[in-house]
């Protein structure tokens, strides 16, 4: 094995002949639309899955220790990832402090998913205006 990506045409997910770096670097071309795009919908499929996975945690926090139903679990946690807040009041101590640490970890999460999601878009503006002083 070369450690070079399996793909060596614009459709990899990997810049041709960059051993294995994300993006490509300053002094390759920019990609293709058709890359640019593929690059696009694997950053968020990325994303999705943290999202997802910080939703799950969330749901078996909100049912285990908040004693909520599935369905308010779920509502629940889906509020507080996406900053709008509990529905359900908890009771008891642990279930309080459960959703204190998952209010802080849902602000970590929208971040980095904002994050997966835009460093494909500043990484193309940055490339493209390196390469106009070129």
């Amino acid at each position: 094995m070369t450690g070079r990506p399996a793909c060596a045409n614009e459709t990899c997910l990997r810049a041709p002949g960059s051993e294995g770096a994300l993006f490509e670097h300053k002094s390759q071309p920019l990609l293709s639309g058709r890359a640019f795009a593929l690059r696009l919908a694997r950053h968020a499929a990325i994303a999705c899955a943290v999202v997802m996975g910080a939703l799950a945690i969330g749901v078996l926090g909100y049912h285990g220790l908040g004693r909520l139903p599935w369905i308010d679990a779920v509502e629940n946690a889906a509020m507080i990832l996406g900053g709008m807040g509990p529905v359900d009041q908890l009771h008891s101590g642990a279930a309080k402090l459960f959703a204190s640490g998952y209010a802080l970890f849902s602000g970590v999460v929208f971040l980095a998913a904002a994050g997966l999601l835009l460093a494909p878009v500043f990484h193309r503006v940055l490339h493209h205006f390196h390469l106009d002083e070129d």
